[in-house]
């Protein structure tokens, strides 16, 4: 049973009928009483997908990540939801799993106004960011957590990425280590070239010297980096200590090191960022710079609804900073 099949029923407008039930003071005490009467006769109910559509409010949010399988993402996904709900909202996920093209093809889609506004962590190949430019002048409200457009003008919702970096290389030394790997999962991503830049002046702070060799580029292939790792830790002058961006590259280190038969924290230690449940139970425990996931998702659940709620723009808006923290364990413990 539909509106129309209601005022049909009723043989009324379905003006009237809608009106009607929405307790409108243009229809008489009495007509709303023999339509509201036929409605639960009928078992009608209101579509409120369909009256979202008619003032053009989809009452759903998107939320464009690169993978839910990372930790991080499904703690901040969590979070959006949590907000979103709060307002009486919907949350669709959306998956680039990496690729550039996916990333293209979904932000394609959401400018049909599917969605009330977009949420989006980019993918580890985005260095081109037009397909997203044309969201932001399509007027869609749209707010970057976590991997973020530099070039773009709108919210930005991250963690101390560089001083996150700092610490942990600082840490590394401070524990003994001098030749410290930095595995990097994109040189297109802000975020993990300031985690690089922090690594790179706690280095030059304590007086080691940068080293290229050091510094592995790895991409999404989980194979293809498997190889880069191992070959990096067969190396006659192997490094003493892995700071790795991302938790996924930390486990692969785990299990090289095991097929190596090298010891983790005496032959060489581990760092990660990562938001890893199970990083206190792996075999050394891992020392991870841990990221509010929960919180960054949260903030930019409130952020995007001021900017929807304001039809798209903030008189002011800035970026927002969250600290992540450093949480030792025996992964780079003193041998």
């Amino acid at each position: 049973m539909n509106l129309k099949e209601l005022a049909k029923e009723l043989n009324l407008s379905i003006s009237s009928v809608s009106r009607a039930l929405r307790d409108s003071k243009e229809i008489s005490v009495s007509t709303k009483k023999i339509v509201l009467a036929k409605a639960k006769e009928l078992n009608y109910h209101a579509n409120p997908f369909a009256s979202n559509l008619r003032r053009q409010k989809s009452k759903t949010i998107a939320v464009v990540i690169p993978e839910i399988a990372n930790n991080f993402f499904s703690s901040a996904i969590n979070g959006a939801e949590s907000y979103a709900q709060k307002k009486g909202f919907h949350v669709l996920i959306y998956q680039t799993h990496e690729d550039l093209q996916q990333e293209i093809s979904i932000s394609k889609h959401l400018q049909n106004g599917r969605v009330d506004g977009i949420l989006i962590s980019l993918s580890s190949q985005t260095a081109n960011t037009d397909h997203l430019k044309d969201i932001k002048n399509k007027g869609i409200p749209m707010v970057f957590f976590d991997r973020v457009a530099e070039n773009i003008n709108a919210p930005k919702i991250t963690t101390n990425d560089y001083e996150s970096g700092f610490k942990a290389t600082e840490h590394l030394i401070e524990n003994g280590c001098k030749k410290i790997a930095f595995l990097s999962i994109s040189n297109k991503l802000s975020i993990v070239n300031k985690r690089m830049k922090g690594y790179l002046d706690a280095s030059k702070k304590h007086g080691i010297a940068a080293d290229d060799k050091l510094i592995i580029n790895c991409d999404t292939d989980k194979e293809a980096n498997t190889i880069l790792i191992k070959k990096l830790l067969q190396r006659p002058d192997r490094p003493d200590a892995i700071l790795a961006c991302v938790e996924e590259l930390a486990v692969s280190g785990y299990v090289i090191c095991q097929e190596l038969k090298l010891n983790i924290p005496r032959d060489i230690k581990i760092i990660s960022f990562s938001n890893l449940q199970t990083a206190a139970i792996l075999d050394p425990s891992l020392t991870t710079i841990t990221q509010p996931a929960y919180e960054i998702g949260r903030e930019a659940a409130s952020v995007l609804f001021q900017l929807i709620e304001n039809k798209g723009t903030l008189q002011r808006f800035g970026d927002v900073v969250l600290n992540s923290e450093l949480i030792v364990r025996n992964s780079t413990k003193m041998a």
